[in-house]
């Protein structure tokens, strides 16, 4: 029975970022812990929990409401952002022990992993790391994405790089987001189901994208990245054994300079 709770409100990369920190746990309190957040993201990381719940039920309101009761644990993780210490004051009312983990450094140019990782040493639990195995294929796919609140290379250099990589025969392959028409002949790939990722990322190969959730969710199934970053720190942001490459918001590469990198990662060469 989980004695344990364990709250995590991010989205897909940032869930995916914590998975060092859910091994770390697990191994610190064994499977007693009650995760509650994105369901559908937190499913994907099951093995590590008791149970997985989503934050949208109506159960879980006593969390942040200093006038509904819930249920004592014996200890309450939460991974997060708490600037005004609020949410913390509340789950102190609900547990001897809470066990507060920033998600991601504000002030410094730290990886948001080793940030987590370090907080659990201070809390008394040894950090352990998941580790990074390349699944080596020929196939490239690339992820294009509109751009909502961050600068992203835009949709149609991907399209670009993707009609000079089959000019040169690789086995490029283009998935999209559900709601982005990329209006273009060619096959492409979408999915509404995590899991069904998961099955086409079995596959293996070199992701390249935007820097965005996705690209987390990538380098967890151990396919490399390639990620441009314009308006974000890589070196808090960056996907496990990821290359980057820093944009800038005036002088975006070429998609030519794109392809040369591509190249170089398959050829083994970089």
């Amino acid at each position: 029975m989980a004695s344990i709770l364990l709250i995590h409100l991010g989205g897909l990369g940032d869930v995916c970022l914590s998975e060092s920190t859910f091994l770390s746990l697990k191994r610190h309190f064994g499977r007693t812990m009650e995760a509650v957040g994105n369901k559908r993201v937190l499913d994907l990381f099951g093995r590590y929990f008791a149970r997985v719940r989503s934050i949208e039920e109506r159960t879980w309101g006593y969390l942040f409401s200093d006038f509904t009761d819930g249920p004592k644990w014996r200890a309450i993780v939460f991974i997060g952002k708490d600037l005004s210490g609020s949410i913390r004051k509340r789950l102190r009312e609900l547990t001897g022990r809470v066990i507060f983990i920033d998600m991601y450094p504000g002030d410094k140019a730290a990886h948001a992993e080793e940030y987590q990782l370090e907080q659990l040493a201070l809390h008394g639990i040894a950090p352990s790391r998941i580790g990074f195995f390349p699944r080596n294929s020929g196939r490239v796919i690339l992820y294009p994405e509109n751009a909502y609140q961050k600068k992203k290379w835009p949709v149609d250099c991907f399209i670009e790089v993707y009609e000079e990589l089959k000019a040169r025969k690789v086995n490029a392959l283009l998935m999209r987001p559900p709601d982005l028409d990329l209006r273009i002949t060619t096959e492409t790939y979408a999915f509404e189901k995590l899991s069904d990722i998961v099955s086409f990322f079995s596959g293996g190969g070199l992701f390249v994208s935007n820097d965005s959730g996705m690209a987390h969710f990538a380098a967890t199934c151990n396919l490399r990245t390639l990620t441009l970053f314009r308006d974000t720190d890589p070196a808090i942001w960056r996907p496990k054994g990821s290359r980057v490459i820093e944009c800038g918001l005036d002088a975006p590469p070429a998609p030519s300079e794109i392809v040369s990198v591509i190249m170089s990662i398959i050829s083994d060469k970089g």
